[in-house]
């Protein structure tokens, strides 16, 4: 089965940082995908704009290194990899300098086409490279920004690059991109509860008893030590993916599919989690940092020694917590949220564990006791897919035993495509001018204005955050956040 492939305008790309890793490993490889499948129209560009000094060979010569490395070989032939890299164009430029080079950019663009400016940069960065966008005259009706996070390292600053990039471009043309919120199974969540009624009529209190979101990592620090270590797990996953993860699981249905009406229900969900206060924080988060350890039967070094130097360092590389959502469909739910580096299996998911049956009718004969709740497990990586936990018939005669079963869908296997990367999709919306997978300046500040507070008790407590072995699921502590409430970790893998 053919994915259906919706054309986009004739557009010029520009990457500000496109030597770094963002671009090689994640932007170029997905515009490759989308141009071999024919959603890319003949004559659009990419320009690669960064300091180093190269020419349109050497950073097409780049490009097909990255090409080699992370898109399969049975996806390269030769002259679909040389009609790309012939798309492709570079400029030398200091984008933070406002004489960094910025006329030979203005020379390559066309006038009439939509112009994407992609700041692959750090956050700090994003303020000045508008302001310089602007002062060159390189904003036109029908230019986006994107964004990536995070956004600021705090609220305060936070709002002040959202007051920088406002001031060139209006909020409709400012693309915040969460690679999450591209994933196809994120959509599919939408589509699982607002268009088949059996799950819409059981999303709630009366039916759920409680909500799990893990994003784990079998990586340590890849290279990223300088900016991780200024960040932590709490900055760098929880309070954009893993927040828009529950924004997903437990907003109200919107009006439309229209992208304010989306983003609006979203806003909702954070502004009515619970707060975190001092004595909330103190029991309901577990901040974790791995020591050496073994992941796949391979030893791996512990955090500190990932950042070598012999440095220390009070940063957390996993996060456990409980929160609530004081709504009227979630009142009495726990959620709870769970991410790490240097954890047994790269797993993304979300389960929703329904509540137990009242009473049990087939007593000790019935093979499963206790007999198990029903369990959904939305599952974004390593393979997308739902699967759905419930109690049947053991097969054959002997009596009626009861064994736990799963209805399991793999999306990929199931349609018969290769389902695109989040990128691929993020890119393209960006280009069509659909803002709806995109976080708006409202969610970005209240997510940080929920968050905020949970490092500064942190830091005013100065506990140190708690080891782990590397291979392990984190601190024994975040199996007591859950197990004293009666309930266990979903181990996903």
């Amino acid at each position: 089965m053919a994915a259906k492939i919706i054309p986009v305008a004739l557009f010029d790309a520009v990457v500000f940082g496109a030597t770094g890793d963002l671009t090689l490993r994640k932007l170029l490889p997905a515009l490759y995908w989308r141009f071999r499948d024919g959603q890319m129209p003949d004559g659009a560009r990419v320009i690669g704009a960064a300091r180093s000094d190269l020419d349109d060979d050497a950073f097409r010569n780049r490009a097909a290194q990255a090409l080699a490395a992370h898109v399969p070989d049975a996806a390269r032939d030769a002259p679909t990899v040389a009609r790309f890299l012939a798309a492709l164009s570079y400029v030398r430029l200091d984008a933070a300098q406002p004489d960094g080079g910025w006329d030979a950019l203005a020379g390559m663009l066309d006038p009439s086409r939509v112009r994407m400016f992609y700041l692959a940069t750090a956050p700090d960065l994003y303020g000045r490279i508008c302001r310089n966008i602007a002062a060159a005259g390189l904003v036109s009706a029908e230019s986006r920004v994107v964004l990536e996070k995070p956004i600021g390292h705090d609220l305060a600053s936070a709002q002040a690059i959202n007051d920088q990039v406002g001031a060139v471009f209006a909020e409709a043309q400012t693309y915040r991109i969460d690679h999450y919120l591209g994933k196809e199974t994120v959509q599919n969540l939408l589509a699982l509860r607002f268009a088949n009624a059996i799950f819409e009529r059981l999303w709630n209190a009366d039916v759920v008893d409680h909500v799990q979101i893990t994003v784990s990592e079998t990586v340590g620090l890849e290279g990223r030590g300088a900016y991780y270590d200024g960040a932590g797990a709490l900055r760098d996953m929880v309070q954009n993916h893993l927040l828009q993860l529950l924004c997903l699981t437990a907003m109200e249905p919107p009006g439309s599919l229209d992208a304010d009406r989306v983003r609006d229900e979203k806003l909702k969900v954070l502004r009515a989690l619970r707060p975190m206060t001092a004595e909330r924080v103190a029991t309901h988060t577990v901040r974790g940092q791995y020591e050496a350890g073994a992941i796949d039967g391979q030893s791996v070094p512990g955090y500190l020694a990932d950042l070598g130097g012999g440095r220390r360092s009070t940063t957390e590389t996993f996060v456990a917590l409980k929160t609530e959502v004081r709504s009227w469909r979630w009142a009495g739910v726990p959620f709870y949220l769970r991410t790490g580096k240097r954890l047994p299996h790269k797993v993304s998911e979300i389960v929703v564990q329904f509540r137990a049956v009242p009473l049990s009718l087939f007593g000790a004969s019935g093979g499963a006791d206790p007999l198990e709740p029903n369990r959904l497990v939305i599952r974004l990586q390593p393979e997308e897919g739902m699967q759905l936990a419930m109690m049947t018939k053991e097969p054959g005669p002997g009596g009626l035993r009861l064994l736990p079963t799963a209805l399991d869908i793999s999306f990929e296997q199931a349609f018969g495509i290769r389902y695109p990367d989040a990128y691929e999709r993020l890119l393209m919306d960006t280009v069509r001018g659909n803002p709806t997978l995109f976080m708006r300046r409202d969610e970005v500040e209240a997510a940080w204005a929920w968050a905020e507070p949970i490092l500064d008790v942190w830091t005013t407590r100065g506990d140190p955050p708690r080891p782990y072995a590397a291979g392990s699921w984190g601190p024994s502590a975040a199996i007591g956040l859950i197990e004293r409430d009666g309930r266990t970790w979903h181990e996903g893998g």
